[in-house]
């Protein structure tokens, strides 16, 4: 919402500036608009930074009618781009004509202007009349977050009051024999520095509750405790004096408080009096030759933790510290940075198990079964929603408690199904509530609206990282950074969002250790869909949504809708529709009325059935279109005009019937994405087109063909392109020498794409062809984190071996021997994944050598179904000592075996995969299980088949 607002000030001051020239005659009423809509930005802003309880009821309506004049203003300049404005490409003539033809529209805008300063001059006397001060919308320090962590601490220790934990007890002993591991071994002390352990996870986990157990655990060893909460608001002078007198008070209040009340003694005396350097120093001076255990709950910034840490003893006496915290960063700088992760606790959800036990002992009083067997149906659904949070778990539990039988069923169903409408009326809900929104109230500013967009996304959906930032790029949510690209700013969105634990991790690291797919957690999505709501930021229809009514839609999301109740739609205003984005199957009666959207500039019809040709031509006329996503849709033409979306910065047409792109794509020259695959046949990508040095802001391309040796020159002005996996065809491109031209040209290019991250290559054309030209890179792309070689080749390229910044390395049909390869790729220092597929390694016998030595390969991925060889994979000792995934493939027809697996002490799994019925494959697995059966229970792997 304040993004908006920022969006339209942007647009509004280029349009005085340039545009509305035109007009002068309400020049200045468009600066006075200006002017009020900067005011109304800044008053937005901090509406959004103020404390909850600080907003009253008339001062949120006062907000929402300042939300709707800005998306109302930003609509006005829309339309004037779309109706009024000349196009960059217009002549003379054209320009003539369309500004005699739009004097009518014109003179409607300036009326519009008009009213709508005149709105925002009546918006703000109403906001002086009635006498809202700025002093409502101010943010102050609060007590909330430590009042919140506490209440969660409590509310997760069972009903019996016998003082255990529910849930958590595996977690807490192992944590427990961490913290205290080094300090004694075999009964002799040992590791004598401060350690500082860090537990890191998303709010109401019941971090608290872990940490205050395993201080509980460790009276006995740690006889100095002390257990204090870092303020969100935290400063360096009155908060961390607050912070370190708390720390001497439960440390020496056992000396304090003697019965013979002797003062000269009293460690505590004159602290009130000491500012934090004093206190630091006595603190250090008390502490010297004593073992202390200090937890420091909820710590949400760096800085914070640099202040505080720097007041503590390193006494060597074997004393530890414990931070809370939901930011993963913040956890990595508090903790060691040279022990790997073995100081960072990342919270685990409750498994179903525990789970259970917890509902159950929060809502009957005893962890037995519920009373009654139709309880059973509904108390699994309230679980599942809760996905293991054990503050939701205890939230909702406790406040199913209160009905008895008989009318216990129906509200038990009432309530699941509409818990997230009751979360902020139902005041037994509160602590649920609080501990959710106070991660978001906490963000800084321009992530709020990044989050509230998570809201469009159905509960559950795996969301694609890629697909997510250039929508969020799309609709004006991430800021101009100088020497950052909008997406390079909208990664750092991203990341900083799942350090803070907002969004979920759910799928595998990618090729740069980054997260692919993320997801948001039920209850917290229930609270980004509230906030939404009551800000008009979008409009949910379909499932829990059917029946809701929307006043101005400007971001439509549509999640399923009933055949009986899509007339409902039928009567939905779509003029001011920004951005449609639709998670139902068929959408053919709203694709039919897909003229309404003039002012569209996201449009997201993934796997969407009903999509016809003839739907796509009126699409290709929404001007202001930015990203669109047909993907998965059964298109089969892509029309010319498609070329005149001038704005369009994503086009993807993934998984649908398309053959080809037109060329007048070549005109896109904002666009940054381009996927094309056809859902049957593979070999059906991009055809690169002449004029393609044109794209200049051309980031990322999934799969593309170069068969034109002018247009293999013209790749190489695509100075922004991050991302392509490239085929080249020369099957007509071949000089008098009989050495193929575009080769040449494709290698110069090549070595002109500074900025390539991501290179797959493979070549088409002559069947006897190699990718040797390759190794005539002028300069390989030094910043390459991905290279994939897909072709038979004499010898990997020399340059390889000084990609210091590689992370994967992937092969097929490069039938080179094993030494080779592993002889250049242990040269990479960054290395951490390689995959050799089909018909790589030509030896009988592969030998992963000592001398090759990989020292931070994670991952490795060896042969498919129809490798002949290796037949044996061999590990000699000390080749991979940090290897945690091996995957192996069984030919059908050969045997296969690996040896020394021994040797991988820091294995994690293994993956076998071939037919049911191979005799190597099973004899594989029983010597894999018996390996890992053999070694200690922690340094034990999991042994997978995967049958074909």
């Amino acid at each position: 919402m304040d993004s908006t607002a920022q969006t339209i000030l942007s647009n509004v001051g280029q349009l005085v500036g340039k545009e509305f020239q035109k007009l002068r005659a309400i020049g200045g009423e468009i600066e006075e608009l200006r002017d009020e809509l900067s005011t109304m930005h800044a008053l937005l802003r901090m509406q959004t930074e103020a404390e909850d309880g600080a907003v009253d009821h008339f001062i949120r309506e006062w907000m929402r009618q300042v939300r709707e004049l800005t998306y109302d203003a930003e609509d006005c300049v829309d339309l004037y781009i779309f109706r009024i404005r000349s196009r960059p490409r217009d002549r003379f003539l054209l320009w003539s004509k369309r500004l005699v033809a739009t004097l009518f529209p014109r003179h409607r805008l300036a009326g519009n202007i008009k009213a709508l300063h005149e709105r925002a001059v009546s918006i703000s006397d109403r906001h002086a009349r009635y006498g809202v001060g700025r002093e409502a919308l101010r943010r102050s320090p609060s007590t909330a977050l430590t009042m919140a962590a506490s209440s969660a601490a409590r509310g997760i220790r069972s009903t019996d009051h016998t003082g255990q934990i529910v849930g958590m007890e595996d977690q807490a002993n192992a944590l427990a024999e961490k913290v205290k591991a080094g300090v004694y071994e075999n009964g002799a002390e040992r590791d004598m520095k401060l350690k500082v352990f860090s537990i890191v996870g998303f709010g109401g986990l019941g971090k608290t509750t872990l940490a205050m157990e395993v201080c509980r655990q460790l009276e006995v060893v740690f006889y100095r405790q002390a257990q204090v909460s870092v303020s969100q608001m935290f400063n360096m002078g009155e908060d961390l004096k607050e912070l370190l007198k708390r720390v001497l008070q439960q440390m020496f209040k056992r000396e304090a408080g003697n019965e013979e009340g002797n003062k000269e003694n009293d460690p505590l005396a004159g602290i009130d009096m000491m500012d934090a350097d004093q206190l630091g120093s006595k603190l250090k001076a008390l502490l010297n030759n004593k073992r202390f255990l200090i937890m420091i709950d909820d710590v949400w910034t760096v800085a914070a933790w640099d202040a505080i840490h720097s007041k503590f003893p390193n006494n060597k006496c074997g004393s530890r510290i414990i931070v809370t915290t939901r930011i993963e960063t913040v956890a990595k700088e508090c903790s060691d940075p040279s022990a790997d992760e073995y100081y960072i606790y990342r919270m685990q959800p409750l498994n179903p198990e525990y789970s259970r036990k917890l509902f159950l002992c929060r809502a009957f009083g005893t962890m037995a079964a519920p009373p009654h067997e139709q309880l059973e149906v509904t108390m699994d659904n309230i679980l599942k929603k809760c996905a293991g949070l054990p503050l939701a778990i205890v939230s909702i539990a406790s406040l199913l408690a209160s009905y008895k039988y008989p009318e216990r069923k129906d509200m038990w169903e009432t309530i699941c199904k509409s818990i997230g409408s009751q979360m902020e009326s139902n005041p037994t809900l509160e602590g649920m509530g609080q501990i959710l929104t106070l991660s978001y109230n906490h963000l800084p500013y321009h992530l709020k609206a990044c989050m509230m967009y998570l809201s469009l996304f159905p509960e559950d959906y795996e969301i694609n990282k890629n697909r997510l930032l250039y929508r969020w790029v799309a609709e004006g949510l991430v800021e101009d950074k100088r020497g950052l690209t909008l997406l390079e700013v909208a990664k750092s969105y991203f990341d900083e969002l799942v350090s803070r634990s907002m969004i979920i991790p759910a799928s595998s690291w990618g090729y740069a250790g980054r997260i692919e797919v993320c997801r948001v957690h039920d209850m917290m999505l229930e609270v980004m869909v509230s906030k939404s709501l009551e800000a008009n930021f979008v409009s949910l229809v379909g499932g829990h949504y059917d029946g809701m009514f929307y006043d101005r839609v400007r971001r439509l999301s549509i999640q399923g809708i009933e055949h009986e109740r899509r007339h409902s739609m039928e009567r939905m205003d779509m003029q001011h529709v920004r951005s449609l984005s639709m998670f139902e199957l068929n959408g053919k009666n709203l694709f039919d009325r897909l003229r309404e959207f003039t002012l569209l500039r996201v449009l997201d019809l993934e796997g969407c059935q009903g999509l016809e040709n003839k739907h796509v031509l009126v699409i290709c006329q929404m001007y202001l279109l930015k990203f669109l996503s047909l993907k998965g849709t059964d298109i089969s033409v892509m029309p010319n005009k498609v070329g005149e979306l001038e704005h369009l910065q994503v086009l993807d047409v993934r998984d649908t019937n398309l053959h080809e792109l037109p060329e007048t794509v070549r005109t896109l020259e904002k666009v940054e994405r381009m996927d094309l695959s056809h859902r049957k046949k593979w070999m059906i990508w991009w055809t690169l087109p002449k004029g393609l040095s044109k794209m200049k802001a051309l980031r990322e391309v999934a799969r593309a063909e170069i068969d034109n040796v002018d247009v293999a020159r013209e790749f190489g002005e695509l100075g922004q392109l991050r991302h392509i996996f490239l085929f080249v065809n020369d099957h007509m491109h071949v000089d008098k020498k009989g050495d193929p031209k575009i080769l040449r040209e494709v290698a110069l290019s090549l070595s002109k794409l500074y900025s390539l991250r991501f290179l797959g290559i493979g070549r088409l054309g002559t069947c006897e062809g190699k990718l040797d030209f390759l190794d005539r890179l002028p300069s390989p792309p030094r910043l390459l984190r991905y290279l994939f070689i897909d072709g038979e080749i004499t010898k990997l390229p020399h340059w390889v071996s000084t990609l210091s910044h590689l992370t994967f390395f992937g092969g097929v049909w490069i039938n080179l021997s094993g030494d080779h390869i592993f002889g250049i790729l242990c040269k990479l220092p960054s290395l951490q994944n390689i995959k050799l597929w089909r018909a790589c390694i030509r030896d009988s016998t592969l030998v992963l050598r000592s001398t090759h030595r990989l020292p931070v390969l994670r991952a490795l991925s060896l042969c498919s179904t129809y490798c002949f060889y290796p037949e044996v994979i061999q590990f000699e000792r000390g080749c991979m000592d940090r290897l945690e995934e091996l995957s192996v493939t069984f030919h059908e027809g050969r045997g296969r075996r690996i040896v020394g697996i021994e040797h991988l002490k820091n294995l994690k799994q293994v993956q076998l995969t071939g037919k049911r019925n191979n005799d190597s494959l099973i004899l594989a697995q029983e010597k894999l299980r018996s390996e890992s059966n053999r070694r200690p229970k922690a340094n034990q792997f999991k042994v997978i088949v995967r049958y074909e």
